[in-house]
C-alpha cells in the first residue's frame, strides 16, 4: 500500500453516485418510465401516434386542439424526464411536419408553456436533446435477457420505422458500452488522489478496452440503419433552429418570449461520454470546436455537466504521468488516446456514409419521402456544425495529445 499524500486528503474522491450516474447504465436513465399521470393523457395520446400523425399531416391540427396543461402534477424527476421526452418529440414533429420548406415558426402556447416549464425544472433547453432521444427513450422487453438490440425498444418514434429504432437503440448500446470506461475513469482519478500507480495502470488499460468496445458497438449502425432513410426521413426531426438556414431567425415560443429563441438540434456532441474522456485525458480542441463542445454541455442534464467539470478540476493525468517517469503509464495513456482517435475516425466513416454519400444519392432522385431530406443542412450535422471538418479537427487534436518520452 502506498501512503496517501497529505495534501490530497482534503479533495473528495470521485464517485458516480454524487452525479446521479448509474453504476449499471452510466448516463442512461435506468428503466425509464413509459406512462405519465392521467392528467397528461392528451400529450400521451398524441406522442404515441406521432409517426402516423406526421405522415398524414394531422399532427399540427391535433396539437392546436390540445389543452394547456400545467407541469405541477409531475411528481418526481423521472416523470419530468418523460414529460420532456414527450413534449420534445411533439415539438419536433410539429415544427417539421411539412419539411424544411414550410417549418412552423411559432410553437403554440399549449405546447410552448409546459415545455419551457419542465425544461427549466430539469435545467435543459426546450428542444429535443440527446438526453431525450437516447437516454430516456429506451425500454427492455425482457429483463431476464441480455441488453442487446433485439431485447430493446424505443418508447416514442418519428417516421423512419426500423431505421429510426436502430439509430436510437444502437446509440443506447453505445452509452451502455461506455459504462466500464466511466468507472475506469473514476478509479483512475482516485488512483491519482490516493496515489497508486498500479491501480492507475489497471484503470487506463480498462479505459482503452472500453473505448475499443464503443467503436465496435457503433458499427452496429450499419446493420440496423438504412442511410437513405436516415438522410431523407429521420434527420429533419433531429434538426434545431440555431445555425439552420431553414429557420434563420429561430422559433417563437408563444407565451414565453416575443422574440424567437434559437436552440441547436440533437447531436452526438451532447453525449457526456466523450466530454468526460477528453477532460480526463487532457485533450485540447481548436477554439471553434471547443466552443461548440462547450455549448453542447448546456444541452446535458446539469448533474452530467457537473461530472465533466469535476473531472476538469481534478489533478492533471498528463502531469501525473510526466512526473511519474513510469513508462508503463505513459504507454497505457497513449493507447487510450489512440483508441479514442480511432473511435473518432470510425465516427467520420459512419457520418460520411449516412450524410455525405446519402446526400449525393438523394440529389440524383425525386424525393418520395415525407417531408423530404433537409437540403439546408446538407453538409451540416443536426447540431449545426459543418460536420466533417469539425469531426476531423476533433480527431486530429486527439492524436496531438500523444505523450513522448521526452515530454
Amino acid at each position: 500500500m502506498e501512503p496517501q499524500s497529505q495534501n490530497l486528503k482534503t479533495i473528495p474522491l470521485l464517485s458516480l453516485g454524487r452525479f446521479h450516474i448509474s453504476e449499471e447504465y452510466g448516463f442512461l436513465l435506468p428503466n425509464p418510465l413509459k406512462e405519465l399521470p392521467d392528467h397528461y393523457r392528451p400529450w400521451m395520446e398524441i406522442a404515441n401516434k406521432l409517426p402516423h400523425l406526421i405522415e398524414s399531416h394531422q399532427l399540427q391540427a391535433q396539437v392546436d386542439k390540445m389543452p394547456l396543461l400545467t407541469c405541477q402534477f409531475l411528481q418526481n424527476y423521472r416523470e419530468q424526464r418523460l414529460a420532456h421526452l414527450v413534449l420534445s418529440f411533439i415539438t419536433m414533429g410539429y415544427v417539421w411536419q411539412k419539411g424544411e420548406t414550410q417549418p412552423k415558426e411559432v410553437l403554440p402556447r399549449n405546447l410552448a408553456l409546459p415545455f419551457v416549464e419542465v425544461s427549466r425544472n430539469l435545467g435543459i433547453p426546450p428542444i429535443l436533446v440527446h438526453a431525450d432521444l437516447v437516454l430516456t427513450n429506451w425500454t427492455i422487453r425482457d429483463p431476464e435477457r441480455p441488453l442487446e438490440i433485439r431485447n430493446l425498444d424505443v418508447i416514442f418514434s418519428f417516421p423512419g420505422e426500423e431505421s429510426l429504432r436502430g439509430f436510437i437503440l444502437v446509440t443506447v448500446l453505445v452509452e451502455k458500452a461506455a459504462v466500464p470506461g466511466i468507472k475506469a475513469l473514476v478509479q483512475a482519478v482516485n488512483a491519482i488522489l490516493q496515489p497508486s500507480q498500479n491501480l492507475l495502470l489497471q484503470a487506463l488499460q480498462r479505459l482503452r478496452l472500453c473505448i475499443q468496445d464503443i467503436t465496435r458497438t457503433l458499427g452496429q449502425m450499419h446493420d440496423y440503419v438504412d442511410p437513405d432513410i436516415f438522410y431523407a426521413v429521420i434527420r429533419i426531426f433531429l434538426s434545431g433552429w440555431k445555425d439552420n438556414p431553414a429557420m434563420p431567425v429561430g422559433l417563437i415560443y408563444e407565451g414565453v418570449s416575443p422574440e424567437p429563441l434559437k436552440y441547436s438540434g440533437g447531436s452526438a456532441a451532447q453525449s457526456t461520454v466523450l466530454h468526460a474522456f477528453d477532460e480526463f485525458l487532457g485533450i485540447c480542441h481548436s477554439k471553434e470546436s471547443a466552443d461548440f463542445l462547450l455549448r453542447m454541455r448546456e444541452y446535458m442534464p446539469p448533474s452530467h455537466k457537473a461530472f465533466i467539470e469535476e473531472i476538469h478540476s481534478t489533478p492533471s493525468l498528463r502531469d501525473h504521468i510526466r512526473s511519474s517517469g513510469n513508462g508503463q503509464l505513459l504507454t497505457a495513456y497513449n493507447q487510450c488516446v489512440e483508441a479514442l482517435a480511432e473511435l473518432r475516425s470510425y465516427h467520420i466513416t459512419v457520418v460520411t456514409k449516412y450524410l455525405i454519400t446519402a446526400a449525393t444519392k438523394a440529389k440524383g432522385r425525386r424525393p418520395n419521402y415525407v417531408p423530404g431530406p433537409p437540403l439546408a443542412l446538407e453538409e451540416r450535422g443536426t447540431g449545426g456544425t459543418v460536420v466533417l471538418s469539425f469531426l476531423k479537427s476533433v480527431r486530429d487534436k486527439t492524436l496531438e495529445a500523444i505523450l513522448h518520452q521526452s515530454d
